[in-house]
C-alpha cells in the first residue's frame, strides 16, 4: 500500500469528487445520488418513485430469498410491503466505482410489531441511470428473530 493510498483507491474505487465524464460532469455522483434518491424514496413510503428508479428487466434480490425479475415481479413485492409496513435506510458509508454503487445500511423495519433495525449491505448496478441489479445482504435471522 502506498502512504496516503486509501483502501478504496487500492480496489480502484473512484473517490466521488472526480469527474469520469468528457464533459466534467461526475458520473460517480450521478450514480451515487440515484441511489441515495432510492433509498429516500423507500424511507418516504413512495413505491412510484422507487418503481421508477428500475430497469425493465431489473433483479432485486434479497439474500437468501430467491430474486425478483422484472419490474411487474419487484412491484408485487414493493407496493404490498409499503401500503403494510415501514423502512427507513441510514446509509452509513456509500462507494461507488462507475455504475457500480455500494453502501452499508441500517434497515429499520416496522411489519406491524415495531420497529427492528439490522445492519444491511447494498450492491446496485446501474445502467443508463436506472437499477439493472440490486442485491441486498443480511443476516435473515436478525430478521425473522
Amino acid at each position: 500500500m502506498v502512504a496516503g493510498e486509501s483502501f478504496a483507491g487500492r480496489l480502484g474505487c473512484h473517490d466521488v469528487a472526480m469527474s469520469d465524464t468528457p464533459d466534467g460532469s461526475d458520473a460517480a455522483d450521478d450514480a451515487g445520488a440515484i441511489v441515495t434518491a432510492f433509498c429516500d424514496a423507500w424511507t418516504r413510503g413512495d413505491a412510484d418513485a422507487v418503481m421508477a428508479a428500475f430497469q425493465p428487466d431489473a433483479t432485486y434480490h434479497n439474500i437468501p430469498w430467491e430474486p425478483l425479475v422484472g419490474v411487474d415481479a419487484i412491484d408485487g413485492f414493493v407496493r404490498p410491503f409499503l401500503e403494510t409496513s415501514t423502512i427507513g435506510f441510514e446509509i452509513l458509508h456509500q462507494v461507488v466505482d462507475g455504475d457500480l454503487v455500494m453502501n452499508e445500511r441500517i434497515d429499520t423495519l416496522d411489519l406491524g410489531e415495531g420497529p427492528k433495525s439490522i445492519p444491511v449491505m447494498g450492491v446496485f448496478e446501474l445502467r443508463d441511470g436506472k437499477i439493472a441489479a440490486w442485491r441486498d445482504y443480511f443476516d435473515v435471522k436478525m430478521f425473522t428473530g
